[in-house]
């Protein structure tokens, strides 16, 4: 029998995810806050599970507020399995939350469920929600997994990770 979480669903350990990473459905709603605005909506998700890392959430494009993000030319990532990662500024007024969010614009074909799909870093926005559940980053400043209350680690990133 699973151990439940706080909030009522089965435990997971992020060392029982799988390497090379899965791509899933969420079947959860999302929503992504900065200063107010919603700059993300769905319940059209995806979630990426690699092991020692909490789920990273991708959103579909349509549910995005896409002229609210801004390709920030700083920034980029090649990861070994998805591809090149392209980063986006979020703007909303006259605050900027500075690479707060990624996309696969042309993934490896394993991960081709990625493009159109952006991720977002719960640490650089005001607010990251599944269902009514306010996530916790994954720690560090590279990663961007959201940790919940059914995620059990520990967690790549945090310190002391370096070389996992």
């Amino acid at each position: 029998m699973a151990l439940l979480a706080d909030n009522g669903r089965a435990q997971e350990s992020v060392w029982d995810y799988p390497r090379p990473p899965r791509v899933e459905p969420l079947g959860r709603r999302v929503r992504v806050i900065l200063d107010e605005v919603a700059v993300a909506d769905s319940t059209r998700t995806l979630r990426v599970l690699e092991t020692a890392s909490p789920p990273t959430i991708y959103v579909p494009e349509a549910d995005v507020r896409t002229e609210l993000l801004s390709e920030d030319p700083r920034q980029r990532s090649l990861c070994e399995w998805k591809g090149a990662a392209t980063y986006f500024d979020i703007t909303v007024g006259e605050r900027v939350a500075r690479a707060a969010a990624w996309g696969y614009g042309n993934p490896n074909p394993p991960y081709a469920e990625l493009r159109r799909h952006y991720a977002f870093y719960a640490g650089r926005v005001d607010a990251c929600y599944l269902d009514d559940e306010l996530v916790s980053p994954q720690g560090g400043s590279f990663y961007g997994g959201w940790v919940t209350a059914e995620i059990v680690g520990p967690y790549k990133g945090e310190p002391g990770t370096e070389g996992w």
